[in-house]
């Protein structure tokens, strides 16, 4: 089969496309037909091992697809990667049956973006009706849906943050209130401006001063859910004692931990997502297709931050 193969850590210079062996199922495990592959910020991680999870060589990048098992259209989540190829191997427990009526580009736009909105809303920040929610990189896979997400469930304001008018415009249409400049100087002055005072919610994955100067904006019992840290800069460590100032809780979620919680809220995360879409209250945004062959480009693209929604791998190019 076609695949992408990584031998040696680094960026996307270090993705080289391939023949292997198909793989092969083991027991609890399918094996899918791959028809799109999701790209995501992870991706880039596991190429440079400086993911949550230690990365092994040789290594096929792609923690997640859409394809076809038994002739049944399905999305999974792989263990451990193995999606950069024309066939994956998934479990059984993470491969769930798409519905009539959802494409590849929103059944791998929910997958793990889509879920993830979800659980931090849920999960994280307790949205309550009324609240003001913060979503930075709110043009990106996750950014999104949770916009849309917050203003469904009663966000009384969803202040939107990106790096360009195109993307500002994009998070005003999917309902948005307001939408700044993610490269704004002083985050804390931005935030308190569009909301007219201190905010309630933050969404948060960029991570350096964006972090910072978030949690400085933050209101009485103010909740910053910290997912990510696309702009590969830490944060100042958090003194505890500095939490009381405005009874501050800051949480971080990484989605596999959800499959350790009881009553499998992940699959009933999706479906939601998947009855939203259906209703015509939700939608996927697509952020470009690219060949299998060049997935040096898609990690390019999605580094350089320039890019909106969800990126797509086509196996069959």
């Amino acid at each position: 089969m076609r695949a992408v193969q990584v031998t040696e850590f680094g960026g996307p210079e270090v993705l080289t496309p391939v023949e292997l062996p198909d793989p092969v199922a083991g027991p609890g495990e399918v094996l899918i037909d791959v028809e799109r592959i999701g790209v995501n910020y992870a991706d880039t991680h596991q190429a440079e091992n400086s993911y949550l999870a230690p990365s092994k060589l040789p290594l096929v990048p792609g923690g997640e697809v859409v394809g076809t098992h038994d002739g049944k259209r399905v999305v999974a989540l792989l263990n451990g990667g193995g999606g950069y190829a024309e066939k994956a191997v998934a479990p059984e427990a993470t491969t769930f049956p798409v519905p009539d009526g959802i494409d590849d580009l929103t059944a791998l736009s929910l997958l793990v973006q889509g879920t993830t909105a979800w659980v931090l809303l849920k999960k994280n920040a307790h949205l309550e009706k009324g609240e003001s929610v913060v979503v930075h990189a709110a043009a990106g896979g996750v950014g999104t849906i949770a916009v849309q997400l917050a203003k469904a469930w009663g966000a009384g304001r969803v202040i939107a943050t990106a790096s360009s008018d195109e993307k500002r415009a994009l998070a005003l249409e999917l309902g948005a209130d307001v939408a700044v400049d993610s490269r704004a100087e002083d985050m804390t002055e931005v935030l308190l401006d569009a909301n007219g005072r201190r905010v309630d919610v933050v969404l948060d994955m960029v991570g350096g001063k964006t972090t910072d100067q978030s949690i400085a904006a933050l209101a009485p019992f103010g909740r910053l859910a910290f997912y990510g840290m696309a702009g590969r800069e830490n944060p100042k460590p958090v003194e505890l004692r500095n939490l009381l100032g405005h009874s501050t809780t800051i949480s971080g979620m990484w989605l596999p931990h959800v499959f350790r919680l009881p009553g499998n809220v992940f699959a009933t995360a999706l479906r939601d997502l998947f009855d939203l879409v259906l209703e015509g209250k939700l939608k996927a945004i697509p952020g470009g297709e690219y060949a299998l062959s060049d997935a040096r480009g898609a990690h390019e693209a999605l580094r350089s931050r320039k890019t909106v929604g969800k990126l797509l791998l086509d196996p069959g190019k």
